[in-house]
């Protein structure tokens, strides 16, 4: 065994771009400091099942140009060793076998969960430290930190976007399009906001614990029924899939069917929420005599692996470094960050909640300034737009609808302003 002890990698969760600079300067650091270094092929998967055979040394030059490649040279899984005492033994018993000393794993909250209990389960004697990878931008980091992947993810969904709304312009039709973020609309939120989309509509900003799915299709349309009041039949609205858990109990129960991955969450790949959303808004249109095209889009699994761009690259690879960094100094059982220029670890029991035990969730704050600037240049159906009888009558007249049953219809909309703070 090297002076330094051996240093396994693995990467959970769904891909993110990065991936594989985080890989490269964990491995170039950690040699470089007399580690052997190990790469775990798909996470926990094959450890849970006793299966050595997807750990493989890696060195130097295995590594050493792929920080600029998408994709995750070990792969990844969302196979979850925390569902039983069996799995989590395997996986312990796994690294005991390899005599892994030290484990780097690169995820997101599940995978995060994941690295605490290794730690927990050794007794301390594996130490362990999570990067934390999410094009979400949900875990449980200070406001102004992004995990790693979002911005990536950002920039090629927001010029998907622009291409969808110059054809949407061309064309004369709406697209609705749903980004991925599971519980959290920060990438739905910024694609719609640097794309300059017509609207976005995140699950946070329905503060009720649930939604009727009429009220988000409202939503969508209202938007539609602005933009034909001023003459624009065209336009792109962005939501969040993290839209279908807030669902009503009774609609949700619906998806029962669906299929659900290793940590118990539905596969909102399974769930057309931009396709259920657009039916049903076309419909409603149609039965008043107005034709309008609607197209459905999903995005998501077209950014999780696309190379990252220059800020991600350079993020990951001071991630990676800083992750061996934290070890050497004897470090265990944390988050990596870097805040300030500085490395800043957080302790996986800071990042869980008290009463589930779980990973924390960062939601878009609505009544943060980026939020208020988002909805400012959004074109949805607001507060002001039911003021003037004038501007009321327009909107009802692109309705096809009395105003009285225009109002009774829409006006409740309003409440979803965001208040000045």
């Amino acid at each position: 065994m090297s002076q330094s002890g051996k240093l396994a990698i693995l990467v959970g969760g769904g891909p993110a771009p990065g991936i594989n600079s985080v890989i490269s300067a964990a491995t170039i650091k950690a040699i470089n400091e007399g580690f052997e270094v190990l790469g775990i092929q798909d996470g926990f998967r094959w450890l849970v099942r006793g299966d050595l055979s997807k750990a493989r040394p890696l060195r130097i030059e295995d590594v050493s140009r792929i920080h600029l490649d998408g994709g995750s040279a070990l792969g990844t899984s969302r196979e979850n060793p925390t569902t039983s005492e069996e799995a989590m033994s395997a996986v312990i018993a796994s690294l005991d076998t390899l005599n892994v000393t030290h484990l780097v794993t690169i995820g997101g909250d599940d995978t995060a969960l994941s690295a605490s209990h290794v730690a927990g389960r050794s007794g301390g004697r594996i130490r362990t430290v999570h990067v934390p990878k999410t094009i979400d931008n949900d875990l449980p980091l200070p406001g102004h930190i992004p995990t790693f992947g979002f911005q990536t993810a950002r920039h090629v969904g927001a010029e998907m976007v622009r291409n969808l709304m110059e054809d949407a312009r061309s064309t004369r039709r709406w697209y609705i399009v749903v980004a991925m973020g599971r519980k959290a609309g920060h990438l739905a939120l910024g694609i719609g906001k640097a794309a300059g989309a017509t609207m976005t509509v995140i699950a946070e900003e329905f503060r009720s614990g649930t939604v009727p799915f009429a009220n988000i299709c409202d939503v969508v349309e209202g938007a539609i029924i602005k933009r034909r009041a001023m003459g624009h039949p065209y336009g792109v609205a962005v939501l969040a899939e993290g839209l279908i858990e807030k669902l009503d109990p009774e609609e949700l129960a619906e998806l029962q069917d669906v299929e659900r991955d290793e940590h118990g969450h539905i596969r909102f790949a399974e769930v057309d929420l931009a396709r259920k959303v657009k039916v049903e808004v076309q419909g409603r249109l149609s039965e008043r005599d107005l034709r309008v095209t609607v197209v459905a889009k999903n995005i998501g699994y077209e950014l999780r692996c696309t190379a990252p761009i220059a800020f991600d690259a350079t993020y990951c690879r001071d991630l990676g470094h800083a992750a061996i960094r934290f070890l050497l100094d004897g470090g265990s059982e944390a988050m990596v960050s870097l805040q300030g220029g500085c490395l800043v670890p957080i302790p996986f029991a800071e990042l869980r909640e008290l009463d589930t035990g779980r990973t924390r969730v960062r939601l878009v704050r609505i009544e943060s300034e980026s939020y208020r600037v988002a909805r400012e240049y959004m074109l949805r159906l607001e507060r002001e737009d039911f003021e003037y009888s004038a501007w009321v009558e327009k909107l009802a007249q692109a309705a096809n609808l009395s105003v009285g049953e225009f109002r009774n219809r829409f006006e409740y909309l309003s409440a979803f302003t965001p208040q000045a703070v």
